[in-house]
């Protein structure tokens, strides 16, 4: 796929350290090699290290090189601990709660990503994503100016002429079950700059609905009309338009009957789901009825990477999940 060859690439020519706390879990194991031969990152693994070394040697993981930190007798624990407690004091945290706390593996690499001992964390293969977004939240918090985190998908559709050569970006398909117009704004923005950072796009901006301007009321329809307008209003730079069914969004002839004026009609290649219900149906419609190849669910949204794994995920979708956490940390950097 010529878009994680992109991500590959940009991860070698700027190598980041991410963390990956499911240190004895078999496919996190065959995926450092590659991680480590490809020169994607440098991978810190989180658990006990002689039942990490005996997990590997069992399945065949080269894992030569790979750095192992367990929480137990880590020399950083101490520190990571101090730390969680000043985070949380005022939430009743005690210091010895805290040191039980952060010696789960999740939570210890969520603290390293927070104290910058490492620039993202991959997690996900054997835990549930409110596992990995509950430290996210608690610890490393949201960027600047975003109020929540999403997640999005890279829709790859082969021989497709919507989006950029049947490249688009769907979000939020995996974390916000309702979001509010507030929310849904913030969500629209933060999967701007990921089309743009990540996917190499000139985003255009599509808030779905049923409706296309005003052509039907109801307040589900005025949460993505307002949506659409906190955006505008606070991102100019960021060429969006709603509200718009999914037809008028990407197809030009229906686009110019349905919304003539638009910019982003007819040629969207960002789409903003309503709510997850509509977001989760919808990429997996286009993944089975038109064999689109689907990266993800990434998070973003974070103020450092945190990303989110398929528990039926393979190795490879690790590796490509990776590739994925050092990029989103080089922009962090930026």
């Amino acid at each position: 796929m010529e878009l994680m060859k992109k991500i590959w690439q940009l991860a070698r020519e700027n190598r980041k350290k991410i963390v990956l706390p499911e240190g004895n879990e078999e496919r996190t194991l065959l995926a450092c090699k590659s991680i480590r031969d490809n020169g994607i990152a440098e991978i810190i693994l989180v658990g006990n290290v002689e039942e990490i070394r005996n997990k590997a040697k069992e399945i065949g993981a080269d894992i030569e090189g790979i750095n192992i930190e367990d929480p137990e007798t880590s020399d950083k624990t101490k520190k990571l601990a101090e730390t969680f407690y000043e985070l949380r004091k005022n939430k009743g945290m005690t210091l010895e709660k805290a040191d039980k706390i952060v010696r789960d593996p999740l939570y210890f690499g969520t603290m390293l990503v927070k104290t910058g001992e490492v620039d993202g964390m991959v997690s996900g293969a054997i835990h549930t994503t409110g596992d990995l977004l509950r430290p996210g939240l608690q610890i490393v918090k949201t960027a600047p100016g975003v109020s929540v985190v999403s997640s999005f998908f890279i829709m790859q559709v082969p021989d497709c002429e919507y989006g950029q050569d049947g490249m688009l970006v769907f979000s939020d398909c995996a974390v916000n079950p309702n979001p509010n117009q507030d929310q849904l704004a913030s969500i629209a923005v933060a999967t701007a700059e990921t089309a743009k950072n990540l996917c190499g796009l000139e985003p255009r901006v599509a808030m779905l609905s049923f409706s296309t301007m005003g052509s039907a009321d109801h307040e589900m329809v005025d949460k993505v009309r307002n949506a659409t307008n906190i955006v505008k209003e606070k991102r100019p730079d960021i060429l969006i338009d709603g509200e718009l069914q999914l037809d008028a969004a990407i197809v030009r002839k229906v686009a110019d009957q349905k919304a003539p004026d638009s910019d982003v009609a007819g040629r969207a290649n960002v789409l903003v789901f309503p709510d997850l219900q509509a977001g989760n149906i919808g990429y997996k419609l286009v993944q089975r009825f038109a064999k689109a190849e689907a990266i993800g669910p990434i998070c973003q949204g974070f103020a450092r990477p945190i990303n989110d794994l398929s528990r039926g995920c393979s190795s490879e979708d690790i590796v490509n999940v990776v590739a994925v956490t050092v990029v989103q940390a080089q922009n962090c950097a930026k």
